[in-house]
């Protein structure tokens, strides 16, 4: 699944910001985009720049977006859908354009000129998105719900991070699980895996069940790694559904929250039935975490 960024002016200028790799995706709805596509060939961007830059100029469009694509094993490619809209995983293709694609947009509709042409788009380095849900990859990435007791995002050269929750909210099931983007920015591929694994490890979520610990097996995968993503890629590697088989990060940080305040130390088993309520229902009290993943 390659999509192609486009933008177009009112004056009739079209132009490719080259394309952004979609095909990790569970339920049809992408997981993980990266930038540039690690199967595209200069002659295959081209080409499937060319034809997108044709489609929009066909329907006369202004503004940003977004011509995708199925490339097929060969790489041949066929037309899938136009979105006209900037999309969620705009920000990698910001990064290895260094364009700002929302500041372009509203450029465009204040009726200026685009201002560049396409010799002048260059890439630079390469970027990886990875989506932060709040869902159970345990089971079968079912929607989860609860407080964002702690929100601790990694931060670091390199790093973006677009969300629009804070720490204290509450997820709740009236809106799509979508915590937050997270963007990594390399010098090449391999550099930007080691990046999002590292910033992976740094982010820390407390009070709902997140699919963050999914998304470092995934980045870890020979298959990933290799550039071998498929729109079945999910499926294919775990045909009997993802196992959280290591500790998490997030046990690790509460463990680490509990020796570090001598919580351990503090916390006894009381007769008292107020005391007793006040610990069971206090959310910065790391043993709940701790008893709901280890029963």
């Amino acid at each position: 699944h390659i999509e192609i960024q486009i933008l177009a002016d009112s004056f009739g200028e079209v132009i490719h910001l080259c394309e952004r790799e979609c095909s990790v995706q569970r339920r049809h709805q992408k997981v993980l985009e990266e930038a540039p596509s690690p199967v595209v060939s200069e002659n295959l961007r081209a080409q499937m720049g060319a034809a997108a830059v044709n489609a929009a100029k066909a329907v006369s469009y202004e503004g940003a977006g977004t011509v995708e694509f199925l490339v097929t094993p060969h790489g041949t490619f066929h037309f899938l859908e136009m979105n006209t809209r900037i999309q969620v995983e705009h920000p990698i293709t910001e990064c290895i354009t260094g364009i700002d694609l929302v500041c372009e947009q509203l450029r465009i509709a204040a009726g200026l000129p685009l201002g560049r042409s396409q010799s002048d788009i260059k890439v630079n380095g390469h970027a990886i998105e990875v989506r932060i849900y709040a869902e159970d990859a345990n089971n079968g990435f079912l929607p989860a719900i609860g407080p964002l007791t702690v929100w601790t995002p990694p931060t670091g050269p390199g790093i973006r991070l677009d969300s629009g929750v804070r720490q204290g909210d509450e997820v709740t099931p009236e809106y799509d699980p979508m915590l937050a983007k997270l963007v990594v920015h390399a010098s090449d591929r391999k550099a930007a895996i080691r990046r999002m694994k590292s910033a992976l490890s740094e982010f820390i979520i407390l009070g709902t069940t997140t699919n963050i610990d999914f998304l470092q097996d995934l980045i870890s995968h020979p298959a990933y790694r290799a550039g071998k993503t498929t729109t079945d890629f999910i499926e294919t590697n775990w045909p009997n559904g993802w196992s959280n088989t290591q500790i998490s990060s997030e046990v690790i940080f509460t463990a680490a929250i509990a020796q570090s305040s001598g919580i351990h130390r503090k916390i006894s088993i009381s007769t008292d039935a107020q005391f007793g309520d006040q610990i069971r229902n206090d959310p910065m009290n790391p043993f709940i975490r701790i008893g709901r993943r280890f029963p």
